[in-house]
């Protein structure tokens, strides 16, 4: 038992000195933080200051380009352009010309199609649609269709004659 309690208070002494130690551990670092001297305003001088300075040493570090350096720079960079506007101008006008040689041959295909659906009755029956004259039934739409545009002709000169003597009366 007397090993028991030896242990025991080995085990609180241990635990102590952890404690202690953790403890002086965080003293040091208390101390070792400085302490804000002054209110804000004169910290925030105190910043700005110092920013300043480092900024103004770094722009002494810089090492600008000679005018040799930005001409071969500049060259660069627009021949660069140039090949790479060229490569996409020929892609794009490549690509066009296949698209506009897909649609004639998809309406040529689409043409064919049509042209073989018409059968041997259809071109029977538009042959025997002639009246007694002989003519046919798309000469016949010709017709009415040049007949319906001198009657719009008719019309449309007979409204601007009409604007103009109303215009002539006021």
């Amino acid at each position: 038992m007397a090993e028991n309690n030896a242990d025991k208070e080995a085990m609180k002494l241990a635990k102590e000195a952890e404690k202690a130690a953790e403890k002086a551990k965080k003293e040091r670092i208390k101390q070792s933080k400085p302490k804000k001297e002054g209110n804000a305003f004169s910290r925030a001088g105190a910043g700005i200051k110092k920013f300043w300075k480092d900024f103004t040493g770094t722009c002494k570090k810089v090492v600008w380009p000679s005018g040799k350096q930005v001409l071969k720079s500049s060259l660069v960079v627009l021949v660069s352009i140039i090949v790479v506007g060229a490569v996409i101008f020929g892609f794009d006008t490549g690509i066009n010309a296949l698209f506009e040689q897909g649609a004639k041959l998809s309406s040529s295909l689409g043409e064919k199609a049509a042209g073989d659906s018409t059968t041997a009755a259809e071109t029977t029956a538009a042959d025997s649609a002639t009246d007694t004259n002989g003519t046919t039934a798309a000469a016949q739409a010709d017709a009415s269709d040049a007949t319906e545009a001198e009657t719009g002709a008719e019309s449309t000169a007979a409204a601007e004659q009409t604007t103009a003597e109303s215009t002539t009366e006021a």
